[in-house]
């Protein structure tokens, strides 16, 4: 567009913008923050990286928004402002959730799923693909010699080629 045909509009632009400030611009609010102690969010932070999120499950409780996860937060807070350390928050998520809650959990008999599972599945995988490929080689049909009348056939073919 020209700059001709924007003349026409300006006036009506600076006007709309003008209405809009006050009414548009006057209820936005400062962000509140999450604790009234940077401290105690600072170590719930801290807490919250090293646990999963019970609905995403592929999210720390930090960065999860579901509902479930702003009320392990609140718990979490609530347990720093009670004087816990931050062992015994995440031995107290644990007790109530189980070993799943923690994004690394520890190694014992009940997590060796957990750990060792991955690779097992891993190498099962390559023997099975180890065992499927043998199988076919063996079962190849051997390479039998030609014939005089074929060597003869591949001999004339070669012959008529440019």
């Amino acid at each position: 567009m020209s700059s001709v045909k924007w003349r026409k509009y300006f006036p009506v632009l600076l006007l709309g913008f003008g209405l809009m400030g006050p009414w548009g611009f006057s209820h936005a609010e400062e962000a509140k923050p999450l604790a009234d102690d940077p401290a105690v969010e600072k170590r719930l932070l801290v807490i919250a990286e090293d646990m999963r999120c019970l609905v995403c499950q592929n999210e720390s409780l930090a960065a999860s928004q579901a509902d479930l996860a702003k009320d392990l937060r609140r718990e979490i807070r609530d347990q720093i402002r009670q004087g816990k350390t931050d062992q015994e928050v995440t031995d107290y998520m644990v007790a109530r959730y189980g070993d799943f809650v923690r994004y690394r959990p520890p190694v014992k008999p009940s997590t060796w799923v957990l750990w060792f599972g991955p690779f097992i599945l891993m190498l099962g995988a390559v023997g099975l693909l180890g065992w499927v490929l043998r199988r076919r080689i063996l079962q190849r049909p051997p390479e039998l010699p030609l014939s005089s009348a074929q060597k003869q056939q591949i001999e004339a073919l070669l012959r008529d080629q440019p």
